[in-house]
């Protein structure tokens, strides 16, 4: 008789999991990987669009993301660069989203390490699958929406996670958004992306591998296996 996959909710569940640490790493990743910025300066021209210097640039670049570190204990200072109420208030708010995605990280790894401990104990390994499809749903969405219109889907964005119009700066008062382009951002939404990509690749060669080389444990009813 032929036999069919199902997927239990609780693969699901773990494809959650999985999904939000991919996306957790990949955002605290992105946040410290400063080459890429370093990379943009010269490749976006920034300094001749800003109209400052690339070592001016890169210190308050340094600054700000210094402040963005759940180390940093202290209230943000530009080292060259005036900032507003508003400028700084909003860099804060920024701060505290990537808090959460600091904690989300930290709170996802011990839930997937947990269940792949578990998993192995039973010799189970049937949620790779799942958890590989479930994390690729995502930046697939991602990319569809930076391939229709970045500009808009940043703006929509700003709109979800923030409850005024602070992001939106003034290059007179706030000349930090000179050294900061929309690109670089798109850059960075590529990289987060492709981490979480990757995170779902190496789920779905886990699974190839169990399935080739291990007795993997099958869930059987009438027609059905997974």
């Amino acid at each position: 008789m032929r036999k069919i996959r199902k997927f239990k909710a609780s693969d699901l569940l773990i494809g959650l999991v999985f999904t939000l640490l991919f996306l957790s790493l990949g955002v605290v990743f992105t946040i410290n990987f400063r080459p890429l910025y370093y990379l943009d300066v010269k490749l976006l021209n920034i300094p001749e669009i800003s109209g400052y210097s690339k070592d001016m640039i890169i210190e308050n670049y340094k600054a700000l993301i210094d402040y963005s570190s759940p180390f940093y204990k202290g209230n943000l200072s530009f080292p060259s660069l005036d900032a507003s109420p508003s400028g700084i208030q909003h860099f804060k708010e920024v701060k505290d989203i990537f808090m959460a995605f600091y904690g989300i990280g930290a709170l996802s790894l011990i839930s997937a390490l947990g269940i792949i401990i578990y998993k192995l104990r039973k010799r189970d390994y049937s949620y790779l699958l799942v958890s590989s499809i479930t994390a690729i749903v995502l930046p697939v969405i991602t990319g569809l929406l930076l391939a229709i219109d970045f500009d808009k889907s940043f703006v929509i964005f700003h709109k979800i996670f923030f409850n005024n119009d602070y992001w939106i700066f003034d290059p007179i008062t706030d000349p930090v958004i000179n050294i900061l382009p929309s690109t670089f951002f798109l850059h960075c939404a590529i990289l987060i992306t492709a981490f979480i990509l990757l995170g779902s690749l190496t789920l779905y060669l886990g699974h190839l591998y169990q399935k080739k080389h291990s007795g993997i444990k099958y869930r059987k009813i009438p027609d059905i296996k997974i």
